[in-house]
């Protein structure tokens, strides 16, 4: 095999907004590094998460296969990626790549009811299924919590460094709600230490082959725990409102009905810390200092980026493929809510996408609609690699064809589809069904349901037709 193939650099961020970088319109704190980049890569501005949860988004990723197709469709049931089912790492192995992981992989359920308080947990069975997927090299920060309730690699050396046990005690602390600054040294964040990891391993790299790396950083996914000095970069007069509108879910009927009231059964990650489970139920300085924190771990990522960049361009130059992304948002206050389960808004689907070609280092700003499962064939397609059926397509013939017509994103009991002017989502979940429709042009902040009105029945059954179709090719072909 050819040593002159293009190296290839994925990185990603756990549960980040568009908006929070600088490139996409933020303003609340600096992001030099992705601007940087930003300024010489394709800038997706509607490019699509395949799933609102992290393990069938990043199956996604890996696979280039939506997860009605993959079978792994959700954080909590035991549907982990089958070694079968062709991934990145075992085709470009195939084609002469080594690869290596840094920071989080969960293409596994993480088995949550195991959890304690009092210890971190074994986690060698996970780590030797990863491996078996295809990864050569693996740093394994498993997310920021697993961390905490799993001895991963990460939590192996911050044990040693003596900064475990206070991070278990702050991140089960139910007082905290999951907002709290990082216990320990800013180089022992979760985020730090897997920039450095990269960094070292890319720095380090001296063999023959093109190296696939994949970057992953679990932040700024809550707990929102930025270490403190960072709190000084953000200026919170600068942040944007939040957006919402009274009595939005009073209507039991909505998806988020019980995720803001509250009964203990609302699906959004923040109702769980929230008082009485209800997120109406935090007060404004929570908000805020929420979201400080949250701005907080996107600069540190946008350091740990350059850190990695840094490295990449000083031993390959500008023979790399880059990728940059998030495998899906997070609400961060609007519409009352924090965390991303079963929400369908572009708050949380619509996620930032950079690409920048080998050898090309100009910006172009692209309005296609895209998804995330074009992450495999894109790097195929660069490194020269045979092409395998997925539900993706290159970035570059993508952006030349105007995007897709639809986009699709999916979990247990969840399914969203748009044509980006109207969104539909259906959840059957718990034993109760809801189904909601956008009208994204007149209704960009998505808070009127217009399923039911006469004047939508069309485009209402032009998206559920697209929907029934495309799992009928897998389920009922």
């Amino acid at each position: 095999m050819s040593s002159k193939r293009p190296h290839i650099l994925l990185i990603t961020a756990d549960e980040l907004r568009k908006d929070a970088l600088g490139c996409y319109g933020g303003e609340a704190v600096a992001t030099p590094h992705l601007d940087a980049l930003a300024g010489e890569a394709i800038q997706f501005q509607r490019a699509y998460a395949a799933s609102p949860w992290c393990l069938p988004s990043r199956c996604a990723i890996l696979t280039g296969q939506l997860p009605h197709n993959s079978g792994a469709y959700s954080n909590f049931r035991k549907c982990e990626l089958s070694t079968g089912i062709p991934n990145l790492f075992q085709e470009l192995k195939r084609s002469g790549y080594a690869t290596s992981v840094h920071g989080k992989c969960h293409f596994s359920p993480v088995p949550y009811n195991e959890t304690r308080a009092d210890r971190t947990l074994p986690y060698e069975q996970f780590r030797d299924y990863y491996v078996s997927l295809g990864i050569d090299h693996l740093d394994l920060q498993d997310d920021k919590q697993v961390s905490v309730w799993f001895y991963d690699d990460y939590a192996k050396e911050l044990d040693a460094a003596g900064y475990l046990e206070a991070y278990r005690r702050d991140t089960w602390d139910r007082s905290k709600a999951k907002v709290f600054p990082f216990p320990g040294p800013a180089e022992w964040h979760p985020d730090s230490w897997v920039g450095r990891k990269a960094a070292e391993y890319i720095d380090g790299y001296a063999e023959e082959e093109p190296l696939f790396c994949w970057v992953s950083f679990s932040g700024p996914h809550y707990p929102f725990d930025p270490p403190a000095s960072y709190f000084d970069r953000v200026d919170m007069g600068k942040d944007k409102a939040m957006v919402g509108k009274a009595g939005e879910f009073d209507d039991p009927s909505r998806i988020h009905h019980l995720s803001f009231h509250g009964d203990g059964r609302g699906i959004c990650d923040g109702s769980g810390p929230a008082p009485d489970h209800a997120q109406k139920n935090y007060s404004a300085d929570y908000w805020r200092q929420l979201r400080k924190s949250y701005y907080a771990n996107v600069a540190l990522i946008d350091d740990q980026v350059g850190r990695v960049m840094e490295a990449a361009r000083r031993r390959w130059g500008g023979d790399v493929l880059i990728i940059f992304t998030a495998d899906h948002g997070e609400m961060l206050g609007n519409h009352g809510l924090w965390g991303k389960g079963d929400c369908g808004y572009e708050d949380v689907l619509n996620v930032p996408l950079l690409v920048q070609y080998p050898g090309k280092r100009r910006h172009l700003a692209s309005q296609a609609m895209v998804m995330l499962t074009g992450i495999m064939a894109t790097c195929l397609k660069t490194a020269g690699a045979p092409p395998i059926p997925t539900d993706g397509r290159d970035f570059q013939e993508s952006e030349g064809l105007g995007g897709y017509r639809y986009i699709m994103s999916e979990g247990e009991g969840f399914l969203a589809v748009s044509d980006g002017r109207c969104k539909y989502i259906h959840v059957v979940k718990h034993g109760r069904e809801h189904y909601e429709l956008f009208d994204l042009i007149t209704d960009p902040n998505e808070f009127d349901n217009v399923a039911d009105r006469p004047e939508y029945a069309a485009v209402l059954a032009e998206l559920r037709k697209e929907a029934a179709n495309a799992l009928m090719k897998k389920l009922l072909a």
